[in-house]
């Protein structure tokens, strides 16, 4: 366990390594980390633009499109080789490099040749194909970090986290991959060597890929931090650290030195960029430091993420963060008031579309229930609704089920309101006097944020009249 002290998990995003210079970057930064923590992983994504590029082209293949992928080839090939040409100084280190990319390549292609034959893609080749850009990338790294004068070796995650076949979004089996993780990462670090592992991307117990959905290589260094387990995990990114707004929508963003593991929890879920929302949980778990930094401003301490936070030390309200393309549904009706089981139905309803629900709110009166949903679910659950209650609406028991316009959820977070009576209504008079409507309002009994809807047109108004709130 004494490893634990001089252990350290940096995962590098897409934009930290899509370029020649960025990576360049990654590499000095890389050098630097291994003269303090004499353990180190670093875990990168794919290049920034490789999924996207990887996914839409397997999607053009289901209709039959295999124009797009055979042009993808070339930019993989393109985007890839110039990276190569420019960090790998060994030619024959860089030859290797450049055919297994090329085998992966065409591995890709034949996928897609597979789907367009076939007029389908299913969960699981669709996983074979995105985890192409990280199998890429993690060559690439690897490579270049030896050419900067530290041994690396790199290593595909289908090695370390063991999942379910739940494809796309698979969960991870906790007792097989720490065991994995450290038989194979262990040994290498014992050596000196650095592992440069892939992001996003695992396997099932009997080899077949999975990933862990989109943005998943924040999950995948967490995993590897909690599993080995490091001391600390650092997550490396294009800004400085956590920012308490979107600075295009407040010019006045700024870095937040110091989060809560509950405060950044909320942010990651309520639409904060920075941090997958499934990072947090297995770093609390295990106890250990999360920091967030910026690959192209190193010297930046960004922002740090610690356990528990004194709340009268700090800002009580720390950052505000916003998610678009939503729609408000409402279920109303006087006949709901006392009958048992009517929210319970209503939301196994919603799940069985496989829906995801960032907001609720309902009246104290059970006279109406109301929930955010993504804009492009809205009709469907309003139509699964529908039907469930078919029979509560003929008998008017329920008056009526629909759904709002598009519409934003603003949340406010910061750890010093549950001790600091009157933020709620700071919060509701800042945007009563600039004239800001409050369609649904929900607050956890956490008191960590306060969640409310507005419509998109209130949105930038809403979260610059917050965001000055904050002292």
């Amino acid at each position: 366990m004494s490893q634990i002290n001089n252990t350290l998990v940096m995962k590098f995003g897409g934009t930290s390594v899509g370029s020649l210079e960025a990576m360049s970057q990654v590499v000095e930064i890389t050098k630097q980390a291994i003269q303090t923590w004499p353990r180190l992983v670093v875990v990168t994504s794919a290049l920034s633009g490789v999924t996207n590029l990887l996914l839409n082209s397997a999607n053009a293949a289901v209709d039959g499109d295999t124009q797009i992928y055979t042009q993808a080839v070339f930019q993989l090939r393109q985007k890839h080789f110039e990276i190569a040409d420019g960090l790998i100084t060994n030619l024959a280190r860089r030859d290797q490099v450049k055919q297994e990319i090329n085998h992966l390549i065409s591995e890709f292609s034949n996928l897609c040749h597979a789907i367009s034959v076939l007029g389908e893609a299913t969960p699981r080749a669709m996983d074979a194909v995105a985890a192409l850009g990280e199998r890429m990338s993690v060559r690439l790294l690897a490579a270049a970090i030896e050419s900067g004068g530290q041994a690396a070796q790199f290593v595909e995650a289908s090695q370390l986290i063991v999942t379910d076949r739940q494809f796309q979004s698979a969960h991870p089996q906790m007792d097989a991959s720490r065991q994995k993780m450290q038989s194979v990462l262990n040994p290498l670090m014992d050596k000196g060597v650095v592992a440069v592992v892939t992001g996003f991307m695992a396997a099932t117990e009997d080899g077949i890929i999975t990933t862990l959905g989109r943005g998943g290589s924040d999950y995948s260094a967490a995993l590897v931090g909690a599993l080995l387990p490091s001391q600390e995990v650092w997550i490396w990114t294009d800004v400085d650290g956590v920012m308490s707004a979107d600075p295009r929508l407040v010019t006045e963003a700024h870095t937040i030195p110091t989060l809560s593991y509950r405060e950044v929890a909320e942010l990651a879920y309520y639409g904060a960029k920075v941090l997958h929302p499934l990072t947090i949980r297995p770093v609390v778990e295990a106890g250990i430091g999360l920091r967030v930094l910026n690959t192209f401003n190193p010297a930046n301490p960004g922002t740090e993420i610690v356990g528990e936070m004194q709340t009268n030390s700090g800002k009580i309200i720390k950052a505000v963060t916003a998610i678009k393309d939503l729609r408000l549904i409402t279920v109303d009706g006087r006949g709901m008031l006392g009958v048992p089981g009517v929210a319970a139905r209503t939301f196994s309803t919603v799940a069985a579309t496989g829906t995801s629900v960032p907001l609720i709110s309902q009246a104290s009166s059970e006279q109406s229930i109301c929930f955010a949903v993504p804009s492009e679910s809205a009709e469907e659950v309003v139509r699964a609704l529908q039907h469930t209650f078919a029979r509560e609406i003929e008998r008017r028991d329920i008056d009526r089920i629909w759904a709002t316009h598009n519409v934003a959820t603003i949340t406010v977070v910061g750890s010093g309101m549950s001790s600091t009576p009157g933020v709620a209504g700071q919060v509701f008079s800042a945007l009563g006097k600039n004239k800001v409507n409050v369609i649904a309002i929900a607050q956890g009994s956490s008191e960590v944020s306060i969640s409310l809807m507005v419509t998109e047109e209130d949105l930038k108004s809403a979260v610059c009249t917050l965001h000055n709130l904050i002292a």
